[in-house]
C-alpha cells in the first residue's frame, strides 16, 4: 500500500431543493461581491438563474457567461480574472457543469495573482492563494465540485492542460440530482463515460489493495446500471441521484488512495481529440478506452484485466486468463455503443488527416512514456489510428 497525504475541504450539501435551503446561509459567509459564472441558457430555460438571482438579491452581482465545454483560456479565463481584479470580487458562484467550474477554478488562482494568467493555468508560477468558489453543480460527470483542479483548453496552441492548487478546491458545493433530469441524453451518457473514465484511470495500476477494487468496481457498476435506468425515467431521482454521488468521487483521489499512479493515459490521448477538434470530452474517451485497453494488453498487466472483467462484468474465473482479458475489452465497448455512443473518430468528425501531429503532441507533453502502461509516440499513433 502506497504512503498518502489526502486533504479535501470541500463541504458538499446534497439533495433535492438545497439550494433554496442553503445558498444564502452558505454566501453570507464570503462577502457581497459576487462574480457569477455559467455557460449557455439552459440555467434561464431551467429557472435556475433566476432563483439564484432572487436568493442573492442583496449581493452585488457581476456576471460571466457563456463559458463553452472544453472552457477557453481566451476569452473565458481572461474575461473573469479582468472582472476580478476590476471589481474586487469576493467570491465566484459558479453554476452550470464541471466546464463552467473548472474555468472557474483558473479565475479564482490567476485573479489574485500579479503573474501572466497562463503561467499560472500552466503552473509554471504556483497558485499561493485564490478567490473562494462556490458552485451549484448541474450536470454528473467530471468530479470537479469535489477536487482541486480542472483542464483548459488553449486554442491557439492547441493545448487542452490540467491546472491544480489546493488553493481551488470548492468551499462549498450544492448538487441537486434533479437538475439532471432535463439534460438531454447525449451530456448525459458523456458524463457517464467521462466518470467510468476517472474510474478506469485510477484502477489500472500496479500497486493497489483490495477495499479500492471494491470500491471502483461498485462505482462502475452501479453507473452501467443506474444509466440504463435514466435513459428510460430520466426523472428517476434515486438513479439520478446514485450517478452523481459516483461521478463527485471521480477525481478527487478517494477511490484509489493507497494505489500507485496509473499516469491517466487516456484522458491523455483524449485531450488532444478534444483540442484539436473541440469534440465531447467524454465521447472521445468512449472511444479511446477499449482501444487503449487492446493495446497495452500483455503479461505483465493481464491481472488488472482479469479483475476488472471478473469484478465489474462478471466474467467466469473459469476461464483463461488472456480470455477474460479479451472479453473484457469487449465488454466496455459494447456497453458504450449499447448505450449509443459514438464509438469511432470518423462518427466524431475526425479523420486520419492529423493524426501524427497529435501523437507527437501528446507524446511531448503527456509524459506517457512513464505511466504505468509506458506509450511512446508510436504506439500513441497506433491507439488513435485504431479508433478511427
Amino acid at each position: 500500500m502506497v504512503n498518502f497525504d489526502y486533504q479535501t475541504p470541500t463541504r458538499l450539501i446534497f439533495g433535492r431543493g438545497v439550494v433554496a435551503e442553503k445558498l444564502q446561509e452558505v454566501m453570507g459567509q464570503y462577502g457581497n461581491r459576487v462574480l457569477m459564472t455559467y455557460g449557455g441558457g439552459s440555467i434561464k430555460r431551467s429557472g435556475l438563474y433566476a432563483q439564484v438571482k432572487e436568493l442573492l438579491k442583496d449581493k452585488e452581482i457581476h456576471e460571466l457567461s457563456g463559458i463553452q465545454p472544453n472552457p477557453k483560456f481566451n476569452p473565458s479565463v481572461l474575461d473573469g480574472v479582468r472582472i476580478c481584479r476590476e471589481k474586487q470580487i469576493d467570491v465566484i458562484l459558479a453554476v452550470g457543469g464541471g466546464s463552467v467550474l473548472d474555468c472557474t477554478k483558473a479565475i479564482a488562482g490567476a485573479a489574485l495573482s500579479d503573474a501572466d494568467p497562463w503561467d499560472v493555468v500552466t503552473m509554471k508560477v504556483p497558485t499561493l492563494k485564490a478567490i473562494p468558489i462556490v458552485d451549484i453543480i448541474t450536470l454528473a460527470a467530471t468530479g470537479s465540485e469535489y477536487d482541486s483542479g480542472g483542464v483548459i483548453s488553449r486554442t491557439e496552441t492547441n493545448d487542452k492542460l490540467p491546472y491544480f492548487s489546493k488553493h481551488v478546491f470548492p468551499a462549498v458545493s450544492f448538487i441537486d440530482p434533479t437538475y439532471t433530469f432535463t439534460l438531454p441524453l447525449k451530456q448525459t451518457l458523456a458524463g457517464i463515460a467521462d466518470c467510468i473514465n476517472h474510474i478506469m484511470e485510477q484502477y489500472f495500476c500496479g500497486e493497489h489493495i483490495m477495499m479500492n477494487d471494491a470500491f471502483m468496481e461498485g462505482a462502475i457498476k452501479s453507473l452501467m446500471k443506474n444509466v440504463r435506468i435514466v435513459m428510460q425515467e430520466p426523472d428517476n431521482y434515486e438513479a439520478r441521484a446514485e450517478i452523481f454521488y459516483a461521478t463527485t468521487l471521480g477525481c478527487n483521489g478517494i477511490y484509489s488512495l493507497g494505489n500507485s499512479p496509473g499516469g491517466w493515459p487516456m484522458h491523455a490521448i483524449e485531450h488532444a481529440l478534444s483540442a484539436y477538434y473541440d469534440i465531447t470530452h467524454g465521447e472521445g474517451l468512449a472511444i479511446v478506452t477499449p482501444r487503449w485497453m487492446k493495446h497495452i494488453l500483455n503479461v505483465r498487466t493481464l491481472e488488472r484485466f482479469v479483475a476488472f472483467g471478473t469484478g465489474v462484468f462478471g466474467i467466469s474465473r473459469e476461464l483463461p486468463e488472456m480470455e477474460i482479458a479479451e472479453q473484457a475489452i469487449q465488454a466496455i465497448h459494447d456497453f458504450y455503443k449499447g448505450i449509443g455512443m459514438p464509438m469511432t473518430l470518423r462518427e466524431v468528425g475526425i479523420d486520419e488527416s492529423r493524426i501524427d501531429e497529435m501523437a507527437h503532441h501528446i507524446a511531448v507533453n503527456e509524459g506517457l512514456d512513464q505511466a504505468w502502461a509506458p506509450l511512446q509516440e508510436a504506439d500513441i499513433a497506433a491507439i488513435l489510428r485504431a479508433c478511427l
